[in-house]
């Protein structure tokens, strides 16, 4: 719930600095969960660290990409089959903040094969 500052005074907040606030959302994506889970904690950890709100890692499903394939180069034959499969891993981070701030907030150590995503929208 929302303190009541009084007219005249400013609140000690995000909104001293002038900078308008944006809704952040930031799209995390990979086929390796430990690196994915990793940058998630490590962006939340520097968010909190700079007190703002911040919600997630929301998991989204996991998209499951197959390609069956035939083992036998010729059509010649047992009929055998190989299954292939890529896993997909996406995770959602909502933040409210300056986008200044997030500049100096995604400016971590980003683990190899995480795809991030920043989206910045207008309250």
């Amino acid at each position: 719930m929302a303190s009541y500052v009084p007219p005249g005074k400013k609140d000690a907040g995000i909104e001293d600095a002038g900078a308008q606030v944006h809704r952040i959302r930031i799209t995390l994506t990979s086929r390796n969960v430990k690196n994915l889970e990793k940058v998630c904690a490590d962006l939340k950890k520097g968010a909190l660290d700079k007190k703002l709100n911040v919600s997630g890692p929301v998991r989204l499903p996991t998209k499951k990409l197959t390609v069956t394939t035939r083992k036998a180069p010729s059509g010649e034959g047992t009929n055998t089959w190989d299954c292939f499969e890529m896993r997909i891993h996406k995770r959602l981070i909502d933040l409210q903040a300056p986008s200044d701030v997030v500049k100096q907030i995604t400016n971590i150590n980003i683990e190899p094969g995480v795809e991030i995503d920043v989206t910045i929208n207008d309250r």
